[in-house]
């Protein structure tokens, strides 16, 4: 056995694997593994080599990829902690993950995934930037603030931005909201509230009908907009 000093507690379930610095000989199959080997700790056992303890058959994957490690950690049935000792540290520091081949891939792929929706998003947000007339919205937002004092202070630009998009059809491309009409306002703040402050997506989710959907969420949508109508204290 050759780890610089006792192996640390286990903090999980993981499995732990260690890089060597020093000469190394599997206790199992006697061969000499040399150094920087590494070695899987098998108690009465000793020190095996990663063919011995069943473990050669996983890929390394190095630490600095938060995202990607723990994707691949969920998808792997079986993965070990890779450490190394530091001399500078005097502990064993993390280097990274044994794991599955085929629950890499899957963690590449949905990261992948991840990427091309972070770049569509800022296209369509891109896009959306160019649809607005920034000084009709940022007159729509403070209507909302005077009609609605006690609004959240995010939620005017949030719900004008939504409510003027160009072409989109949506009340605040109306004419009535062009002239900032306090009917208008209103039922753009009400669209927003019933999104976001109740069950009204979970409910039409499920298969309930828009109107039924809108009844049932009416006494809270009001409940909240009879609260924003209050300046705050």
């Amino acid at each position: 056995m050759s780890v610089e000093a006792a192996a640390p507690a286990r903090s999980s379930r993981d499995l732990r694997v260690f890089m060597s610095t020093r000469d190394s000989r599997c206790e199992e199959c006697g061969e000499d593994l040399g150094r920087r080997a590494w070695i899987f700790l098998a108690g009465d056992r000793g020190a095996l080599c990663l063919t011995c303890a069943d473990l050669d058959h996983l890929v390394f994957l190095p630490s600095g990829d938060a995202a990607l490690t723990r994707r691949a950690r969920k998808h792997s049935k079986l993965a070990a902690v890779v450490l190394k000792w530091s001399r500078a540290r005097k502990q064993y520091e993390r280097q990274g993950l044994l794991v599955e081949e085929q629950a890499l891939q899957r963690a590449e792929a949905a990261c992948l995934n991840d990427a091309e929706a972070r770049a569509r998003r800022r296209e369509r947000e891109a896009e959306r930037r160019a649809e607005l007339d920034a000084e009709f919205v940022a007159r729509f937002a403070e209507r909302i603030r005077h009609l609605y004092p006690g609004c959240p202070p995010d939620r005017p630009e949030e719900i004008a931005t939504h409510a003027c998009q160009k072409y989109s059809g949506r009340v605040g491309r109306s004419a009535a909201a062009t002239r900032l009409d306090e009917e208008a306002v209103h039922v753009a703040v009400a669209a927003h509230v019933r999104h976001h402050e109740t069950r009204y997506d979970e409910l039409l989710g499920r298969g309930v009908e828009r109107w039924d959907a809108r009844d049932r969420v009416r006494a809270q949508v009001d409940r909240v907009l009879a609260r924003w109508r209050k300046a705050q204290p």
